[in-house]
């Protein structure tokens, strides 16, 4: 085996570099071979933004655009690029080990792990997404948008139990709905987005601003943390690029239905491979393969349907009299769209939302769900079926969601917001444990550039700011209320 040099004594296997008090030492095997062409690893970025393209892309930033113009659109990008380098450092652990990152967290504090899925549990206990969902089909058809919501969050324990293997079915509805909202894209950019709008644009930089005043930092904070992804859903990039066969990933069984597949646990602790000549060279055109794939994907889609909806929403009720401070503003919008292009068209634009809320709705079932499993089977439930676990916390988040909506927590924006916060509090924190795993665990070879140390110190300071902002705002809210 090869030395591996190290800070605080020498080492005779990349293994020891790992610790081992709370879990066993991964196993030591060559890195596969990555695939000949790019069109191979499309996937992983393309489900994160299908699951992402929900409260940011649909709600939160067209109801900015809605209330103040176009001067906070520029967050999106700032939150995307942010999210883009915490994303590449989540991929770095897991191709390098095949093991989570809340597994590498869970190395250091045997307890990180848990922390973060009760994190992800409670930001998703609010069914937000199914309700705007089925807010969006009562514009269409009428009717009560509870038992429409319930009926949204049975429907996707239903699809995430019975099909044969979860991450195949995610990728494909993802994929369908990211079709769906470019096909939006073209035809509202043609039809429905007047001169007057498009001349307007370079008001997003030329006019940035924050806010706050009339906003408030908690709805801004959630914007920025959920523009593309945000909170739990980027933790979950390791799953998914696991499931894909990234790195190596590729010794991990997938999580199958218990119920249509051959149920697999997934293994409790990594693989690593010793940075030979031969493994170096395939990390580099692994790791030029996951950049290309996060940013052509998850990071180019995400900008383009933030833009798209803030601009659409600017261009239809911006600066209207009456407007409602709630999601209701997209009926308004939807109205608009009608009468300034024709029947058609805000009938589709309400068509796709409620598609792409419910697809979000199912991509977030999933990946708490996947989060929660993946650290109880690790470090707690050692002699469970994953699969089991995983299946219990799916049908644990619909029980709940039906709950909250029959208790009368039916306001989407209310939910999306305290969802939003909760995940911009959990990126605060697990910013830092990226900087501290791959900068300790991993090779000397493969460990993050300074460029990829200071975009995670950014994204450390800029979460944490926000979040004690947000927090500051509530107290003084309690206090003067």
């Amino acid at each position: 085996m090869v030395s591996i040099p190290h800070t605080g004594g020498s080492h005779s296997s990349v293994v020891d570099l790992f610790p081992i008090k709370h879990l066993a030492a991964p196993e030591v095997r060559e890195l596969p071979e990555p695939p000949a062409t790019f069109r191979h690893v499309i996937g992983p970025g393309i489900v994160a933004a299908g699951v992402g393209m929900a409260s940011g892309e649909f709600i939160l930033f067209p109801y900015i655009a809605s209330q103040v113009g176009l001067v906070f659109v520029w967050a999106a990008f700032v939150g995307l690029a942010t999210q883009y380098f915490l994303n590449m450092e989540i991929e770095r652990y897991t191709l390098a080990t095949g093991e989570t990152a809340l597994t590498g967290f869970s190395r250091y504090w045997r307890h990180w792990g848990l922390l973060f899925a009760i994190m992800a549990y409670f930001a998703n206990l609010w069914p937000g997404w199914a309700t705007s969902s089925a807010t969006l089909i009562t514009y269409l058809v009428g009717g009560n948008r509870v038992p429409i919501a319930v009926g949204i969050l049975f429907l996707i324990g239903i699809v995430l139990t019975m099909t044969p293997v979860v991450y195949q079915a995610l990728e494909k509805i993802e994929m369908v709905k990211v079709a769906a909202i470019l096909l939006l894209i073209v035809v509202g950019g043609v039809a429905a987005i007047g001169a007057t709008a498009w001349a307007d644009s370079p008001r997003i930089i030329t006019e940035a601003g924050v806010p706050h005043q009339e906003l408030g930092f908690a709805l801004l904070l959630g914007a920025l943390a959920f523009a593309g992804a945000g909170g739990g859903q980027n933790l979950c990039q390791s799953n998914w690029i696991r499931d894909k066969g990234f790195g190596m990933g590729a010794y991990v069984p997938r999580i199958v239905s218990p119920v249509t597949g051959q149920p697999e646990a997934a293994p409790s602790t990594g693989f690593v491979f010793e940075p030979t000549r031969e493994n170096l060279d395939r990390w580099r055109r692994w790791w030029r393969f996951a950049n290309l794939e996060q940013l052509s994907t998850f990071v180019l889609i995400s900008f383009l349907t933030i833009f798209f909806t803030s601009l659409l929403a600017y261009a239809t009720v911006f600066g209207r009299e009456g407007l409602s401070s709630d999601i209701s503003f997209l009926k308004v919008e939807g109205d608009a769209l009608n009468e300034s292009v024709g029947g058609w068209f805000g009938t589709f634009f309400w068509i796709i939302g409620a598609l792409s809320l419910f697809a979000a709705a199912l991509g977030i079932v999933d990946y708490t769900s996947r989060l929660g499993a993946d650290v109880l089977k690790t470090a707690y439930l050692k002699s469970t079926n994953e699969s089991k676990i995983y299946f219990g916390l799916v049908w644990g988040l619909v029980g709940i969601g039906v709950i909250v909506l029959l208790s009368g927590l039916t306001q989407p924006l209310i939910l999306l917001v305290i969802s939003a916060v909760t995940g911009g509090l959990m990126m605060f924190f697990y910013s830092a444990l990226l900087l501290l795993i791959n900068r300790r665990v991993l090779p000397r070879e493969i460990r993050p550039s300074a460029v990829r140390v200071v975009a995670l110190i950014w994204a450390f300071v800029l979460f944490g700011f926000l979040s004690a902002l947000t927090f500051n705002e509530q107290i003084r809210k309690l206090f003067e209320g």
